[in-house]
């Protein structure tokens, strides 16, 4: 289970129509079939928050960090004026768990296919709309989670587990690698993850983000990389010959990620990069356009 989500009801009537003008991604895709991934950014295209998106009955339900959920929603909220739109917090209620391994879609009915969501213990499991290679995700009623989880065949893991998986594909874990009110979509892969919808029209920080990709603006990017050495905090600086290079972003045992500028990574091959006492490669993810 993932203790670090958090869950957002929004309802009523105009509950899509308020979201698809505020986020990056098509809020018309979401259904009983379908979850997507969405950023909320500032009206300069800066991040402010990313999450997942399903539809249960009637309500779509936003799962985010749990621990700025309560800034989500304030932020939401200001947009809401006149809207006939309810927006509730729901973690109690309900918990969310990352589904991985050899076998996991075939044990919850799914295909494979990045987004696909069905009905699954009372609740919804879906294909992770970033990348299937990192498993699946599930909305589940909080009591008996952990039960009918057994009962379709999974084993508990650690979240170190799932961390060191996610780190090792590349995907970035909301705040902890993008800056609130710094960072960009298209530096932190949400063209690549199925995070921005190009032609769904405008949204909140649309106007930089289609700039940033139709001009080719894109300078420096999150990727893995794998660490020899002591494992660098988050925010020491990436050197490579004497020159910062880059950031580290979250990091556990011998993998993380970092922004890392891109001009120096035609030099990577030669090029000794560190951060603190340790060595650092950057690896290029095989999802990664750049």
């Amino acid at each position: 289970m993932l203790e670090d989500r958090g869950l957002i009801a929004v309802e009523g009537e105009d509950a899509r129509g308020f979201l698809q003008g505020l986020v990056s991604n098509d809020v018309d895709k979401v259904g009983a079939a379908c979850a997507v991934h969405a950023a909320f950014l500032t009206p300069q295209g800066k991040y402010l928050h990313d999450f997942f998106m399903v539809q249960m009955g009637d309500t779509l339900v936003v799962d985010c960090e749990a621990g700025r959920a309560d800034d989500l929603m304030r932020r939401l909220g200001v947009y809401k004026l006149r809207a006939r739109v309810t927006l509730g917090q729901r973690t109690g209620e309900l918990a969310v768990a990352a589904l991985f391994g050899e076998g996991v879609f075939e044990s919850l009915g799914l295909a494979g296919q990045a987004g696909q969501a069905a009905p699954f213990a009372g609740g919804l499991a879906y294909v992770d709309p970033r990348l299937a290679a990192v498993g699946a995700r599930a909305v589940l009623p909080r009591p008996g989670a952990g039960r009918a989880l057994e009962k379709a065949g999974f084993v508990a893991a650690t979240a170190a587990e799932y961390d060191t998986l996610r780190l090792g594909l590349g995907l970035p874990d909301g705040s902890r690698d993008m800056v609130v009110e710094k960072a960009t979509l298209l530096e932190s892969g949400f063209d690549e993850l199925n995070g921005v919808d190009w032609d769904k029209g405008c949204y909140m920080g649309q106007e930089l983000t289609a700039r940033t990709k139709y001009r080719g603006l894109t300078k420096k990017r999150l990727m893995p990389v794998d660490i020899d050495g002591p494992v660098p905090p988050s925010g020491t600086p990436i050197m490579v010959d004497g020159k910062e290079a880059g950031v580290m972003r979250s990091a556990r045992g011998g993998v993380g990620l970092a922004l890392i500028r891109l001009e120096h990574l035609d030099k990577a091959a030669g090029a000794r990069f560190t951060a603190g006492e340790a060595r650092i490669t950057p690896r290029k993810p095989d999802w990664a356009a750049f």
